[in-house]
């Protein structure tokens, strides 16, 4: 079979752990055989990391905007613990959100879906896409151990000379201290993405906050949606008969809960994060999700939501066959290889993304799967518990079978 040519290269940004090691046995049995691979590599593990100062991360963010689409494996965001482990200099930020942020775009992720893998919460029949916004909050806030008795002011001095300050607490003993900002400018960049990419997959959107309780900044986000909303969409949405909806965030929950599923759920960037592990998790599997970064202009960053896996690892470095998922991972690629071949006009290269896809469904139908799902499964299915080398091997013989049909 001739390999499938590629035009413009992928930015491929690789990670850590265990997801780095399959990210490998992805390419090597899933990609190389059928595709004329064209990436521009850039190494995003802690180490490489900590070797450029963080600058590879920032290099691969604007290799993402020179080339339009990435794909990112996942990576170590460092905590104490891992600055003592890896000897770093610096407790290094997330790549993600340092991508995030540059590309300033949205992520969302949905759920991969099958007909023998039920839901958690019985009502939802359709997937649940988390749009999070990817700038500011709590990944950009500033923080102090307060050491005992004082007072705790926030103030702003503007260009023009306006000038506002506030006590925040009067401390009498020790405690702790946040603060956290956003820029209209992202906001609305995040409402935008979110409307768009709405009308594009023909779903309502909904958009939650606590503007009751935050006045001046979950408010701001309500209001920005709902001017952009009114100004730019509504008509759109009537037409293609899809609806967007607000409400406080502690409804949201309990609406969602309650729903059938089949819509995009906004939500800030803290928030996004805690729902979009709930959500994949009451799907069925955090290695079942789909995530893609959208920019604003339509630039494209896609990866797995999970993490890197460090106790498989461990045990890979000891010799030990794992059964990690590696779906996420493999959905990544494909993704991004799907929308290299749509921005490209190359239809053979749509048509492998669609088979690779295809080909792990019909895997998984097969009964063939690794450990997190086997428990998951209902009676339509008899599962096979099988490592991560198996069940790639299994997927690369129906992407052949299907690329044949």
């Amino acid at each position: 079979m001739e390999k499938i040519k590629m035009t413009t290269p992928l930015v491929e940004m690789d990670g850590d752990e265990m997801t780095r090691v399959i990210w490998k046995w992805i390419k090597d049995e899933l990609i190389l055989p059928f595709v004329d691979l064209k990436t521009e590599y850039y190494d995003l593990s802690l180490t490489n990391r900590e070797a450029t100062k963080d600058a590879v991360t920032v290099d691969a963010a604007n290799a993402n905007i020179k080339y339009g689409v990435s794909v990112k494996c996942a990576t170590i965001t460092p905590n104490r613990q891992r600055v003592e482990e890896y000897g770093l200099s610096e407790m290094w930020k997330s790549p993600n959100g340092t991508i995030r942020a540059i590309l300033d775009g949205t992520c969302f992720r949905s759920p991969i879906l099958t007909d023998f893998i039920k839901p958690f919460v019985r009502t939802w029949e359709k997937p649940i896409t988390i749009a999070r916004h990817a700038y500011g909050d709590v990944y950009k806030g500033t923080e102090y151990r307060v050491p005992g008795a004082g007072r705790a002011e926030l103030s702003f001095k503007g260009e023009g000379g306006e000038e506002f300050k506030k006590t925040v607490f009067d401390f009498s003993g020790p405690g702790v201290l946040l603060s956290q900002y956003n820029t209209e400018k992202s906001i609305r960049s995040f409402a935008h993405t979110c409307f768009r990419y709405a009308l594009d997959t023909k779903q309502d959107l909904w958009f939650s906050t606590k503007d009751t309780i935050s006045k001046q900044y979950d408010q701001t986000f309500k209001l920005i949606f709902e001017e952009i909303y009114e100004s730019d969409y509504k008509a759109k949405f009537e037409e293609v008969g899809i609806t967007y909806f607000y409400t406080l965030i502690d409804d949201a929950v309990a609406r969602v809960i309650r729903s059938r599923g089949g819509f995009i759920w906004a939500l800030k960037n803290y928030d996004g994060d805690v729902m979009s592990d709930m959500v994949s998790t009451a799907f069925g599997s955090l290695a079942m999700m789909t995530s893609v970064l959208v920019s604003p202009d339509g630039k494209y960053e896609y990866e797995a939501a999970h993490g890197t896996v460090t106790r498989h690892y461990y045990k890979y470095l000891k010799g030990e066959e794992t059964s990690t998922n590696p779906m996420a991972l493999i959905y990544a690629w494909s993704g991004a290889l799907r929308k290299r071949g749509e921005l490209d006009g190359l239809s053979d290269l749509v048509h492998y993304a669609d088979a690779v896809e295809r080909s792990c469904i019909d895997t998984l139908k097969s009964g063939i799967m690794t450990g997190d799902l086997v428990s998951l499964v209902d009676g339509s299915v008899k599962p096979f518990k099988v490592t991560t080398t198996e069940f790639l091997f299994a997927v690369r013989a129906n992407i052949e079978k299907n690329l044949e049909e």
